[in-house]
């Protein structure tokens, strides 16, 4: 009797109004042999649920289209399960990732044919009492791994990015921009196994594009489509990753990276130590002084891998594995190498007592006179890295620095000297906070000239893994306020006018000021607004003071007041601001 009544109660809603569910409707009728409404005459029809078909006797076209709706969508919901336990059995088997994409993209097809059309999102929106429709059925949220920032972390982040843009130009840098998308051709091969974490964007008219995933190679893209061979510049811009985003480790899916790169063909680490020698400016300026930058080579990687007995083919997919020893313990990485890389047990032992050793330039002493620096490879990267210390003794860093065997860096794209700066505070749960190294033959891979080279050596600040502890230690020790240097105020409700004069003679003079826009205001609201967004001075014009030429200027902090002439007012708040 229930189900009478709501099937009887659906199908009128269905003629009348068109704003039942059609999934929910076919549903209630699945398994309902036999119904007719004969007193309403309004449809005459039988359901066989064997054949999962409808005879519709008399209706309108509209009800007719309905009923085909249902079932295209039972058959299309029947194909996207079909067609997602495919995909997740070929994430389960660990597939190809092109073979993956194709049958996910397959699966998103399939549901976007299953969205109702807009047509029916009309008939299905819900409405307001006064006839308008109701757009709040969306949930409002940012993107996973991506984030709003409100005006105080917006300051203390200008404040930041000027500390390191003043810090890249006072070694030379000069700006560029690239686009936030690349040909997916120009980004692929260049990233070893985190290449899955490229963003792929739809084909939107014959180029198969990509978000950035750093900005060093659109840099070579830059200098290899422009033919240029010497260039010092820095870059500050977002990129993305589809990394499985961690708040408390500051890993997101959208973030800033800040780049300073050297192109050029120069003697041997000399560009490299000044690289290295930013690092610790950067961060001994933003007050981050407990720090290590640890360094190793890419030819002492291969040289090492040689000596092992480790295939030359396997060379980058070993020294992704070893560069996971930052986060996972040897054993965890020796059991990848075995049983996913297939590496013979004791040419994995042999990796693991080498890559343990970490040092000084002894270290560097020590092992050329090992077996290691027997080897042609690791020779020349041990040579280098024994004048890189001797650099970094002249530019007062040696003491920062660490020969560390176990870093790998996993980018395909590195040559030579690669480095990477750790937080030591253990208070502090914090991955990387810069990393770069040597990439000589990046630009040459995507020039179209053969034999056309140019060496590059650049660094990256991921500045979203330290922006947490400045912008805490910034909010509670000096505070992060508005910009405004001045607050003008005025008592009594005729001085607007006044007031609007005194602001734009302070604009013109470039005060950072503003006003409260209202015509009068109490003048402890003015006080209290100044506390609040940190205001330093406040400006207030009242009318007995007016008339004998005089204004007052009130210390925000102190809650001191001096009364000054009106005509002196510019010069009096450069003094109290010190602004020669």
């Amino acid at each position: 009797m229930i189900l009478n009544v709501c099937v009887c109660l659906c199908v009128w809603c269905i003629i009348k109004c068109q704003r039942v569910s059609v999934v929910m409707f076919h549903k209630l009728l699945r398994n309902y042999h036999r119904l007719i409404l004969v007193n309403h005459q309004f449809v005459s029809f039988k359901i066989y649920s064997q054949q999962q078909s409808l005879f519709i006797s008399r209706n309108s076209s509209n009800f007719s289209s309905i009923i085909n709706m249902a079932d295209n969508s039972t058959s299309l919901e029947e194909q996207i399960k079909q067609q997602g336990d495919i995909v997740r059995s070929l994430k389960s088997q660990k597939a190809d990732k092109e073979k993956i994409d194709i049958e996910v993209s397959k699966l998103l097809a399939l549901k976007a044919r299953l969205s109702p059309s807009s047509d029916d999102n009309k008939c299905n929106s819900p409405t307001k009492k006064d006839g308008k429709k109701d757009n709040k059925k969306f949930t409002l949220k940012t993107p996973k791994g991506m984030r709003d920032f409100e005006t105080k972390p917006m300051l203390v982040r200008e404040k930041v990015f000027k500390t390191i843009t003043d810090i890249f130009k006072r070694h030379g840098g000069l700006a560029i921009d690239t686009p936030v998308c690349e040909r997916k051709d120009v980004l692929t091969g260049k990233y070893g196994e985190d290449s899955k974490l490229i963003y792929d964007l739809e084909d939107q008219g014959g180029e198969l594009l990509s978000l950035r995933y750093d900005l060093t190679v659109p840099f070579a893209r830059y200098l290899a489509q422009n033919k240029i061979n010497t260039m010092k510049r820095y870059h500050i811009a977002k990129v993305y990753r589809r990394d499985n985003p961690s708040v408390t480790k500051g890993r997101f899916r959208e973030f800033y990276q800040c780049d300073f790169d050297i192109a050029g063909k120069y003697d041997p680490m000399i560009p490299d130590v000044e690289c290295l020698r930013i690092i610790y400016e950067i961060l001994n300026e933003l007050d981050l002084k407990s720090f290590l930058i640890k360094i190793n080579h890419r030819c002492i990687l291969d040289g090492l891998f040689e000596i092992c007995g480790v295939p030359e083919d396997k060379f980058r997919t070993i020294c992704s594995s070893v560069d996971k020893l930052d986060k996972n313990t040897w054993e965890e990485v020796k059991q990848e190498m075995i049983n996913e890389k297939g590496l013979p047990e004791d040419v994995a032992d042999r990796i693991g007592e080498l890559v343990k050793m970490n040092g000084t330039i002894e270290l560097v002493d020590q092992l050329l006179s090992q077996e290691l620096g027997q080897n042609k490879r690791a020779a020349k990267g041990l040579n280098e890295i024994r004048s890189l210390f001797h650099y970094c003794k002249l530019f007062q860093i040696e003491s920062s620095v660490s020969f560390d065997l176990s870093l790998a860096r996993g980018l395909d794209y590195y040559t030579g000297l690669i480095y990477e700066v750790i937080i030591t505070d253990e208070n502090v749960e914090c991955g990387s906070i810069a990393a770069g190294g040597r990439y000589d033959y990046l630009v040459g891979m995507l020039a179209e000239a053969n034999n056309w080279e140019v060496p590059c050596v650049g660094l990256s600040i991921g500045i979203e893994r330290i922006l947490t502890i400045i912008e805490e230690r910034m909010s509670n020790e000096m505070g992060v306020g508005s910009p405004t240097q001045v607050l003008v105020a005025s008592i009594g409700n005729e001085l607007l006018d006044e007031r609007m004069k005194l602001l734009l003679e302070l604009w013109n003079a470039r005060f950072n000021a503003e006003h409260i826009y209202k015509k009068s205001i109490k003048i402890l609201n003015n006080y209290q607004y100044c506390e609040t967004n940190r205001i330093p001075y406040a400006v207030i014009l009242a009318e007995d003071e007016l008339k004998r030429g005089m204004v007052k200027i009130r210390d925000i902090q102190t809650r001191k007041e001096i009364e000054v002439a009106r005509a002196d007012i510019v010069v009096e708040l450069k003094k109290l601001l010190n602004i020669s």
